[in-house]
């Protein structure tokens, strides 16, 4: 009997990274470094180019619709690479009997969204299926962005050495639980709006150093925890994080507590997690504190010697445990 595709395989964990690595990397000759953009070289200059489909449910949620999320998906995938986004493409599959004016506040929200970011969206497609033939409408963009030789480094995590600070720019989990209070009318008492956001010119702030930037991604599927799963990975080195370093809505921690969900796995659309030079550390902090998508920012964690390819979280109580990547389906349907 052929293995079957299932919910497990688009979650961000290991049933994930083993498709890309077993299936689509190996048949389209994806020899390198898996990263969230490809670099492509040009007689002139070197670009990224990425792509990336959003299905998510609802539509339009608090903070966002499906339209902004896929501009700041795709500007984001561009500029954690360390290039500067450019240019996107839009691809629309809609569903027939989809309301003209949601339509309307979609396409609104993507040219409002790339404006901010500084990017044009100078190409697209659309198509039109029958009633049931999709669940409303599908977007695909692609995105294209100018990347610098002292930045190609970024990626690929290949400056990552020991002593590394890493740091995120504010709380992860946000959208996630925003997206589920979104499908269950649910309510807090502060409520809960999702980060979705362009990163692109806090990132700007960021690599004022190029060299004090070892490596950046952003926490979409699998949130935080597959980010540096994938890390370490990748670089072999042991990862240290600080559990009580790491700002958590207390929304976002009741509801984890109450569901069993950790919140270092679930996805957010506006955070990135960027691993800098010890003595760049502080200074990287102090930048994006000025920039309003990176208030939160803060110190979580360190490259360290030993538990090579292993990330260790150590718990406000004293203790400490192995943060595996995830595995399974938490949330379906998030981006």
């Amino acid at each position: 009997m052929s293995e079957k595709i299932t919910l497990s395989h688009g979650s961000g964990g290991r049933q994930t990274q083993a498709l890309i690595r077993d299936h689509f990397a190996a048949r389209f000759g994806m020899n390198g470094p898996m990263t969230d953009s490809a670099l492509l070289s040009l007689p002139s200059s070197l670009i990224a180019f990425t792509t990336d489909s959003y299905v998510i449910d609802p539509l339009f949620f608090p903070g966002g619709n499906i339209g902004k999320l896929a501009v700041c998906g795709t500007v984001n995938d561009l500029a954690v690479s360390g290039a500067e986004p450019k240019y996107l493409s839009a691809a629309f599959i809609i569903e027939e009997g989809f309301e003209m004016d949601q339509l309307d506040t979609i396409i609104s929200s993507m040219a409002d969204e790339a404006e901010k970011a500084g990017v044009r969206i100078v190409t697209g497609d659309t198509k039109v299926v029958e009633k049931g033939q999709c669940d409303r409408i599908f977007i695909n963009t692609a995105g294209v962005g100018v990347l610098s030789e002292e930045l190609m480094h970024i990626s690929s995590g290949s400056s990552v050495r020991e002593g590394d600070r890493l740091i995120i720019n504010g709380p992860p989990g946000d959208h996630a639980v925003t997206i589920l209070a979104s499908r269950r009318n649910l309510s807090f008492d502060s409520p809960m709006t999702s980060d979705c956001a362009s990163l692109n010119h806090l990132i700007r702030k960021v690599v004022e150093k190029p060299a004090a930037v070892h490596f950046m991604r952003d926490l979409t599927r699998g949130g935080l925890a597959a980010v540096l799963n994938e890390l370490a990975a990748m670089t072999r080195h042991g990862i240290t994080i600080e559990e009580s370093s790491v700002p958590v809505e207390e929304a976002v921690r009741g509801l984890c507590e109450i569901l069993g969900f950790d919140p270092l796995t679930l996805a957010s659309e506006g955070r990135v997690l960027v691993l800098a030079a010890a003595e760049e550390a502080e200074g990287i902090v102090e930048r994006m504190h000025t920039d309003p998508l990176g208030r939160g920012a803060a110190i979580i964690g360190t490259i360290g010697a030993g538990r090579e390819g292993r990330v260790i979280l150590k718990s406000s109580t004293g203790g400490s445990r192995f943060l595996d990547m995830p595995s399974g389906q938490l949330l379906p349907r998030i981006c």
